[in-house]
């Protein structure tokens, strides 16, 4: 597209199925992480020594927990197939950045602005520092996808998870260590999203083109050309 000199140009960057992995991620990872933290060890008022109502001790048993767990997984599996797709059908939505010398540039160029060491950085549609932390979320997310499976392959040693996923056990010597790496992957995706949540707000405030709100409607808005336009054609 041609842009238009101090005029806000918009630029139809995510695809519906990237935003809708987007939300579906947003709603599933609080409620994996709390299910999660659940399993790994109970903690509703029974367990202090309290006697609990039988609604509570109903809902909170460890079979809805895994039961839910289970079922929000899968349902986050679903959205990056669509996150997947998604990316094959528009180029916006790219997967991984160009590990060339402007990716790495750029990145180290968006370092120094958020350590405050430079004033601004050029223009991007979605810039190389995000991407690779993306790159790197994803990373986390095949590591949750395949010790979670691993550890609900013992369920069924016969099933076809098990013949997959459950080398991964004896591989980390034995299941307690997936359940740990489970865990702190966990936490490591937790942090992730309270930095990107501020992020995102700190990028909104300051560069204004529109970062939340291409959440919902797929576009950004510039007044001059991002530097990565290219990841469009």
């Amino acid at each position: 597209m041609k842009f238009k000199i101090n005029q806000l140009n918009e630029v139809y960057v995510f695809s519906p199925w990237l935003r809708l992995f987007h939300w579906i991620m947003g709603f599933t990872m609080p409620v994996l992480f709390v299910t999660g933290l659940y399993i790994g060890n109970p903690f509703y008022i029974g367990s202090q020594g309290i006697e609990p109502t039988y609604a509570v001790a109903n809902f909170a048993s460890m079979a809805n927990m895994r039961y839910i767990h289970f079922l929000v997984a899968y349902l986050l599996l679903a959205a990056l197939v669509l996150r997947v797709y998604g990316y094959c059908i528009n180029k916006g939505d790219r997967l991984l950045p160009r590990f060339d010398y402007f990716c790495w540039e750029g990145m180290f160029e968006t370092i120094r602005h958020y350590l405050f060491l430079k004033k601004e950085h050029r223009l991007y549609l979605r810039n190389p520092l995000a991407r690779l932390s993306y790159l790197g979320f994803y990373f986390l997310l095949a590591i949750q996808f395949s010790t979670g499976f691993a550890m609900y392959s013992m369920v069924n040693p016969n099933s076809w998870l098990a013949k997959i996923f459950g080398p991964l056990n004896f591989l980390f010597f034995d299941e307690r260590v997936v359940h740990h790496i489970h865990h702190y992957v966990a936490w490591m995706i937790i942090l992730f999203a309270i930095v990107h949540l501020y992020m995102v707000i700190r990028t909104d405030l300051m560069e204004k083109v529109g970062e939340a709100s291409s959440m919902i409607s797929g576009a950004k808005f510039f007044d001059k050309q991002p530097h990565d336009i290219r990841d469009l054609h």
